[in-house]
């Protein structure tokens, strides 16, 4: 299966756009008091409300990633002359 150039573009910007967003949301659930058993902000233990947010990012970062790469090799495949 040979994907459109147009598409390969979209897959390309998903995952340019995962990369933009996610690593943000993971500072912004860093620096939340409600990540730390403390309530302040990187001294004691991590809570489940970091972990289950750091393993969601850490997901939308391997599918954006993979999301990505098809987008390259779509747009490479895309302009290579077919036969």
């Amino acid at each position: 299966m040979v994907l459109s150039r147009g598409w390969s573009l979209f897959l390309l910007g998903v995952g340019v756009w995962t990369w933009l967003i996610w690593p943000r949301f993971g500072l912004a659930i860093w620096n939340d008091p409600r990540a730390w058993s403390t309530g302040t902000v990187g001294e004691g233990a991590p809570t489940g409300f970091l972990w289950v947010h750091a393993l969601l990012i850490a997901a939308s970062l391997a599918i954006g990633t993979t999301v990505g790469v098809l987008g390259v090799r779509g747009w490479r495949a895309a302009r290579r002359p077919s036969g």
